[in-house]
C-alpha cells in the first residue's frame, strides 16, 4: 500500500506541476506573441493535445514502466525548468520564439501525457481496474488544482517567470529521487545507479541554472527594450519595466510603451484638459488608468476640482508611482496630495458598483488588444459612464491611432456614440508614438471646435497645450483615412469586435 501512495503523491505532484507548465507558457505567449485570447487557447489546446498523444504512445512501452516513469520525471525537470531561459535567449538571438513557446508545450505536453497511464499500470498490481481508474485521475486532478492555485497567488507575482520554472523543475526531479528510493525494487541496479547519477547531475543543473537565471532574463529585457533597463518587476497582472535614455524615461507595461518623459505632456495634456475645459465647473473626476499619476498631476492644476478618484488594477503601478524616483519627478507626487483618493480594482467592476457621479471621467488604460481590455471599450461599460456622470458631464478615452489602428478608432466613436453622448474625435503627434488618438465626449451639448477654442483656460500652466494647438488636435483633413476599409461596427460585451480591429490594423504603416 505504501508503494501505491507514493504513486498516487507523485501523481499530485506531476499534475500541479503540469497545470503550473500549461499557464506558464500561455504566460510566456501572451508577454512574447501577444493575443492573450489566441494564444492561451492554442497553448494550452496544444498541451492537451499533446498529452492525448503522449498517452497513445504508452502502449508501446514496455519494460521497467517505472523506469519510464522516472526517465520523464527527470526530462521534465529539464525541459520545464529551462523553458523560460529558452524562450528569452529564442527572442534574442533568433526570430523563432513562437515555434520555441510552441514546441516545449508539444514536448513537455507528451511527457505529461505518458504519465497518467504508466502510473495506472504501475499501480494495477495493488488496487483492481475501477479503485485505480479512479484513485489515480483524482489525485492528478487535485493536483492540477493547487497548480492554478500556486500559479495565480505565488508563481506569477511572487516568483514571475525567472523562478517558477526552476521551482517546477524542483518538484519534478524530487518526484523521480521518492521514486527512485522508495521503489528501487522495481529498479534493476544499473537502472538504479543511472537514475541517482542522472539526479545529481540535474540538480547541479538546475542550481546553477536558478542562479544565473535572473541576469539571463535581464539580459533578454536588455536587448528587447534597447535603452538601459533600470527598474524591472512581475507583478500580479503584468510586467513592470522602466528604461532609461540619456535623461529621458519609459514606462513599458507588458512590453507596450505605456508613456516617455520626452513626450508625455503632449499625451496627458490633452486627454485633461479637454473634457475640463468643456465642463469648466467641474469639481468631481474619475481617471480609469492612469496608474502613472501623470493624468493626476495635470487635474491638480485645477483648484476648482476637490475631489479625484484615481482606478487602477495594479496595486504595483500605482505604488511605483508613489514611490519610484522616475515617476514622482513626472507625476510631481500627485498620488499623495489630499484630493486623491488611489483605488486598486477592475475599472469596469468600479464603475459598475459606484454610488458616486462625476463631472469628468478620463479613461487613461492601455490599448484594447485583448477581449479583457476590450470590454473597457465597449457600448455597455460606456452606458455606465453616462449614467455616473452629472448633468453637463463629460468623458474621454485615449483610442489607439487613427491612422495605424483605424476601424478600432472608428469602432470606439461609434461605441461612446451609441451609448448617448454627443463625440468629437481628437488626436497629435507625439515623438515616441507617432499619431495618437483620442474620442472626446459631452452628455449634454454638441462639442464643436469653437466651443474648445471659447473654453481654452489661459491661466492654467501647460507645458505644450495652448488655443492654437486645439485648431491642431481637431482637424483631420479632407480625407483621414486613405485607402482602408473603414466598415465597422460598435464594440459591445456580447460582440466583441475591437480587439479584432485593432489587432488588424495597418500598424505595417508604423
Amino acid at each position: 500500500m505504501l508503494k501505491s501512495n507514493i504513486l498516487k503523491l507523485a501523481l499530485f505532484a506531476t499534475g500541479l506541476s503540469g497545470i503550473v507548465a500549461e499557464y506558464m507558457l500561455s504566460t510566456m505567449a501572451t508577454y512574447f506573441i501577444g493575443d492573450s485570447v489566441f494564444h492561451w487557447t492554442m497553448i494550452i489546446s496544444t498541451m492537451l493535445f499533446a498529452m492525448g498523444l503522449g498517452s497513445r504512445l504508452t502502449r508501446f512501452i514496455s519494460g521497467s514502466l517505472l523506469a519510464w516513469f522516472v526517465g520523464l520525471e527527470l526530462s521534465l525537470s529539464l525541459f520545464v525548468g529551462f523553458s523560460s531561459m529558452l524562450v528569452y535567449i529564442g527572442s534574442v538571438f533568433t526570430e523563432y520564439t513562437p515555434i520555441i513557446i510552441y514546441g516545449l508545450s508539444i514536448i513537455i505536453g507528451l511527457f505529461i501525457g505518458m504519465e497518467i497511464p504508466l502510473v495506472m499500470r504501475l499501480n494495477s498490481e495493488f488496487e483492481d481496474l475501477k479503485v485505480n481508474v479512479s484513485s489515480v485521475v483524482e489525485k492528478d486532478y487535485y493536483g492540477s488544482l493547487v497548480g492554478g492555485v500556486f500559479f495565480a497567488f505565488i508563481g506569477l507575482p511572487v516568483l514571475g517567470l525567472t523562478y517558477t520554472p526552476f521551482l517546477l523543475a524542483g518538484v519534478n526531479l524530487a518526484v523521480a529521487i521518492v521514486l527512485i528510493f522508495f521503489l528501487k525494487s522495481n529498479l534493476s541496479q544499473p537502472t538504479f545507479k543511472r537514475s541517482i547519477a542522472v539526479s545529481l547531475v540535474l540538480l547541479v543543473t538546475l542550481s546553477l541554472g536558478s542562479i544565473y537565471a535572473q541576469p539571463v532574463v535581464l539580459y533578454g529585457e536588455q536587448v528587447k527594450y534597447k535603452d538601459q533597463v533600470i527598474y524591472s518587476e512581475q507583478s500580479k497582472y503584468q510586467k513592470i519595466i522602466l528604461t532609461q535614455w540619456k535623461d529621458h524615461y519609459w514606462l513599458y507595461l507588458n512590453g507596450n510603451q505605456q508613456l516617455s518623459s520626452m513626450d508625455e505632456v503632449m499625451y496627458h495634456e490633452p486627454i485633461v484638459h479637454l473634457p475640463v475645459m468643456v465642463n469648466q465647473h467641474a469639481r468631481k473626476v474619475l481617471v480609469l488608468g492612469g496608474g502613472d499619476g501623470c493624468a493626476v498631476r495635470e487635474l491638480l492644476k485645477y483648484k476648482n476640482i476637490d475631489q479625484i478618484d484615481l482606478v487602477d488594477l495594479d496595486p504595483s503601478v500605482t505604488n511605483l508611482a508613489k514611490t519610484h524616483d522616475v515617476l514622482l519627478s513626472l507625476n510631481k507626487g500627485a498620488l499623495s496630495d489630499k484630493r486623491v483618493n488611489v483605488y486598486n480594482d477592475d475599472g469596469y467592476r468600479f464603475i459598475t458598483d459606484s454610488k458616486d457621479f462625476y463631472d469628468v471621467i478620463i479613461i487613461d488604460l492601455p490599448d484594447p488588444k485583448t477581449v479583457e481590455l476590450s470590454r473597457l471599450y465597449s457600448f455597455e461599460f460606456y452606458k455606465l459612464c453616462h449614467r455616473q456622470l452629472r448633468p453637463h458631464g463629460t468623458i474621454i478615452t485615449q483610442a489607439g491611432s487613427p491612422y495605424f489602428a483605424t476601424k478600432a478608432y472608428l469602432c470606439i466613436d461609434e461605441s461612446m456614440s451609441q451609448a448617448g453622448f454627443s463625440t468629437m474625435k481628437v488626436h497629435n503627434q507625439l515623438i515616441t508614438l507617432g499619431e495618437w488618438g483620442w474620442i472626446l465626449g459631452s452628455k449634454d451639448e454638441e462639442l464643436s471646435q469653437e466651443i474648445l477654442e471659447n473654453r481654452f483656460d489661459e491661466g492654467v500652466s501647460t507645458e505644450w497645450m495652448n488655443k492654437e494647438s486645439i485648431k491642431l488636435m481637431t482637424s483631420f483633413g479632407k480625407e483621414i483615412y486613405p485607402g482602408i476599409d473603414t466598415t465597422h461596427r460598435a464594440n459591445k460585451i456580447h460582440d466583441p469586435v475591437l480587439y479584432q480591429y485593432y489587432l488588424e490594423g495597418n500598424w505595417d504603416l508604423y
